[in-house]
């Protein structure tokens, strides 16, 4: 059993690397499900909205790194602009993005809700892993 002050920045590191790992395994099975199902339109949709789940959960990784990195030295870690510059392109970027796949793929607006939802359900699973290995 591991107390929560143990868990380090390498462990948060290593949860979402494990959460980005899940999320690009069931995009791929769910991808080939709906291609077979309801055609590579819904399928696109699937993967572009697990792609912002996916860019979402690595920018958190950046933002919380960063953070971390700026408490361990006292605030005199680098700039936090280059990280917070990054968050607010890669936000534009997922609005031009949304637009662009809904506009020209006539798949199932399902999938792409399905692909945005797949980060927490992919969070929502390595969280269950890290409260299993606290409590047994």
């Amino acid at each position: 059993m591991r107390a929560l002050e143990s868990f380090s920045d390498e462990d948060f590191r290593s949860t979402i690397l494990r959460a980005l790992r899940l999320l690009a395994v069931v995009t791929v099975a769910g991808a080939l499900l709906l291609w077979w199902k309801l055609g590579w339109q819904s399928a696109a949709l699937l993967a572009v909205g697990a792609i912002i789940s996916a860019s979402g959960l690595w920018e958190w990784l950046r933002l919380m790194t960063a953070v971390m990195a700026r408490m361990d030295n006292g605030g005199t870690a680098r700039p936090l602009t280059m990280v917070l510059l990054g968050f607010f392109v890669r936000l534009a970027a997922t609005i031009a993005l949304l637009y662009v796949s809904l506009k020209a793929l006539n798949g199932s607006v399902y999938a792409l809700a399905a692909g945005l939802a797949l980060g927490v359900f992919a969070l929502t699973v390595e969280g269950i892993r890290l409260v299993k290995a606290w409590t047994v």
